[in-house]
């Protein structure tokens, strides 16, 4: 497989893993390993970091209405009984906050973790058994009374969320979106507001993370030897291939929220659950072949 296919079919897999709760990390940690790419190579960090990046952007663009209609009801909100914490815009930020706090004070340990093939596999299952629990729970209609929109939302539930969202970023292979929209449906939200305040989180949670990882790599060229993360590349094809990956993982990533979105109202998280635990047993049985 040549440079252009092969960055052509690493933007695919990070749009479609990016946001489904199936851990966008672990697949492209596992693709590299199948396509003999070495984990630790400073380009191909940096870019993992780019693809995602695509990823994340398309969600400023799929929401561009309700972002326009949050920020216009801010802080009152839609029904006028909100406040500037209490609204789903400060909501946002609380859970990034909780977020973004302990993630940064545990970033060496995150980045010790980052290449685990072993971390993932386990990640990935006990993540299937967690989604398929509460899913279950939910579909016998545990807890009865549920925030049906991300409008109705509490300080409380937007705390949590924030907090179990820290066990994608010490465990890859987690998923950021299952740990988000499993804790929503623990704290009583309904499927559909679980996964759209899902969203919301990811833009600034995904762009500091990507933002950062990429500032730090972007000052070190291939030939400096890169960062602790990755590498900028020093020549155009380097380039053209972070290009192609960027655009692919963006029109990827928007045809799967688009699905994904409608998806939800009608059916639950437990086909993901079971994709993820065949997914994990699969990693340990190969990784433990002679």
């Amino acid at each position: 497989m040549n440079d252009y296919s092969l960055s052509v079919v690493l933007g695919v897999i990070e749009g479609l893993t990016e946001f489904l709760p199936v851990s966008s990390t672990a697949h492209l940690r596992l693709a590299q390993k199948l396509m003999h790419l070495p984990l630790d190579d400073p380009y191909w960090k940096m870019f993992a970091i780019v693809i995602q990046l695509g990823a994340v952007l398309c969600l400023p663009i799929y929401f561009r209405r309700r972002i326009v209609e949050l920020f216009r009801t801010f802080p009152r909100g839609e029904r006028g009984d909100r406040n500037m914490f209490t609204h789903p815009v400060g909501l946002t930020l609380i859970a990034f906050v909780v977020t973004a706090i302990p993630a940064w004070l545990l970033t060496k340990v995150i980045g010790k973790h980052l290449e685990d093939l072993w971390i993932m596999a386990l990640a990935l299952m006990a993540g299937g058994v967690a989604m398929w629990v509460v899913d279950a729970a939910y579909a016998q209609g545990i807890p009865r009374r549920k925030t049906e929109r991300m409008d109705e939302m509490g300080i409380g539930q937007a705390i949590w969320i924030g907090a179990c969202q820290i066990l994608s970023a010490v465990f890859p292979g987690t998923s950021r979106s299952m740990s988000t929209i499993a804790a929503g449906q623990v704290a009583g939200m309904s499927r559909a507001a679980a996964l759209e305040f899902s969203f919301f989180l990811s833009m600034p949670t995904m762009l500091a993370a990507t933002g950062y990882d990429l500032l730090k790599s972007l000052r070190h060229p291939v030939a400096e030897g890169g960062s602790a993360i990755g590498a900028a590349p020093s020549g155009t094809h380097g380039w053209v291939l972070l290009g192609i990956g960027f655009v692919v993982s963006f029109i990827v990533a928007y045809g799967v929220v688009a699905w994904f979105m409608r998806w939800v109202r009608q059916h639950g998280f437990v086909p993901f659950a079971v994709y993820r635990l065949l997914l994990g047993a699969a990693v340990v049985i190969w990784l433990l072949r002679p």
